[in-house]
């Protein structure tokens, strides 16, 4: 794909945080049960290119350091499904509690918000099950149907509940592809829900922001849209790189009517590179 000719900014923290997770994420698949350190620490740089919101027709492109961190506890981890609580775990289900960021976006820069309330940075939080639908002897082919359901929140002083979100999904690791050894491919796919508080948050229009180009709107809870997410990656002895690409597909979602919804069909990508500067002496059998 191709990125809008705009120069590259210096993000916030906390879009630096909620990209990174997006980027780390996307990028990395599972593997065969194997010792590893307990803890893995580095630091990195990436770009990364998304809509200012699901559905906004104007882009943010930055350029950002991006922190490198994997911890491999008995119950709290942090490596490619993000940071999470391990409450459950059989041969085939695992249940966890997990969270998510999701970065701000400055009415200013926005076109279709002009004249409205900024969108905050929030952050997710709720339980994941996964169950492990089929897998190769060796664990380098795995496909799973990830269901997790989070409660939205803003990350401001005052934070306030931003309603529901459900996103079951499919996903689909291959580890040490064939035709290119050492790299890893991850697949996603699947819709989104969302309630009534969630939706309006993000594409109602109260009377008092209204204006000729962007009549009052209200927006009703239930399916956002489709979203199918690639990643590929690969770790050498000491630095890691890795990219994704999601597509989000908007049609016949509740808000679709918005007219905040500029378009209907977008996709977000990244890159990033990071380097692996130190890790734990203690050694863990994992399956990551």
């Amino acid at each position: 794909m191709s990125f809008p000719h705009r120069r590259p900014a210096w993000p916030s923290l906390r879009q630096v945080a909620a990209c990174a997770l997006l980027l780390c994420g996307a990028g990395q698949t599972a593997q065969a049960a194997e010792e590893k350190p307990l803890w893995e620490a580095g630091i990195g740089v990436a770009t990364v290119s998304f809509p200012a919101y699901r559905g906004s027709d104007q882009r943010h492109q930055f350029l950002l350091p991006t922190p490198y961190f994997v911890y491999r506890g008995e119950f709290l981890k942090a490596d490619r499904d993000g940071v999470r609580a391990q409450l459950f775990d059989s041969d085939r289900a695992e249940l966890t509690v997990s969270a998510a960021l999701s970065p701000p976006a400055s009415s200013d820069d926005i076109r279709a918000r002009a004249g409205m309330p900024d969108l905050k940075a929030n952050f997710e939080l709720g339980p994941q099950l996964n169950l492990t639908l089929w897998r190769t002897d060796d664990r380098n082919r795995e496909l799973k149907l990830l269901l997790p359901l989070r409660a939205a929140f803003t990350l401001e002083k005052q934070s306030r509940s931003l309603g529901w979100v459900l996103h079951p999904k499919l996903n689909l690791d291959i580890s040490d592809l064939s035709a290119f050894p050492g790299w890893n491919l991850g697949l996603q796919l699947g819709p989104l829900f969302g309630d009534r508080k969630q939706h309006d948050y993000f594409y109602g229009v109260d009377a008092a922001y209204a204006t000729a180009d962007r009549p009052a709107y209200a927006a009703g809870g239930g399916f956002a849209g489709m979203q199918a997410i690639v990643g590929v990656s690969k770790r050498y002895p000491k630095h890691w790189v890795g990219a994704f690409l999601r597509y989000d597909n908007l049609n016949g979602a509740r808000f679709v009517d918005s007219p905040l919804v500029r378009t209907r069909n977008y996709v977000a990508a990244g890159v990033a590179v990071s380097w692996i500067l130190g890790e734990s002496t203690t050694r863990v059998l994992v399956d990551e």
